[in-house]
């Protein structure tokens, strides 16, 4: 279990007991180590449960993860970019921080439908005109 409290921003704080670590066997580049010592680190945030978040913030989080998000509102980050289990500790808080602060977010306002301007309309056909010119020059002369 992770034993640390993983602070979001100056409002959101994760408990460290909301956090569940396991430390798996990591592929690629390693040598021997890999093959013997468990670097990779599956974190494990129970999302739907969190006491932390409003659900705004939950249902966004949930959007934003995908599929690494469980049916039960589990949510598991998988870090193995590098050789040292702490390292990829860190890598996986980190990378919950970031999703967690990219659902905090508030979404962008809706956009307003605007009107092109009358200059960009007489802008656009004139060069509709243009183009029309150059590809009558490209037929073949008429025989008149």
């Amino acid at each position: 279990m992770a034993s640390t409290d993983l602070h979001i921003n100056d409002r959101v704080v994760i408990a460290g007991w909301e956090l569940t670590e396991q430390f798996v066997l990591a592929g690629g580049p390693g040598g021997q180590n890999v093959n013997k010592v468990s670097t990779a680190v599956q974190l494990f945030f129970n999302l739907r449960g969190s006491p932390a978040l409003s659900d705004a913030v939950k249902a966004r989080a949930a959007r934003i993860a995908g599929r690494r998000l469980s049916k039960d509102g589990v949510l598991m980050i998988e870090a193995s970019r590098f050789r040292s289990q702490e390292r990829n500790r860190e890598d996986a808080r980190e990378r919950l921080k970031e999703l967690l602060l990219q659902a905090l977010a508030p979404p962008p306002p809706p956009r307003k439908k605007t009107r092109p301007t009358k200059g960009s309309i007489e802008r656009r056909l004139k060069a509709k005109a243009g183009r029309s010119e150059v590809k009558k020059m490209r037929e073949r002369p008429r025989d008149d």
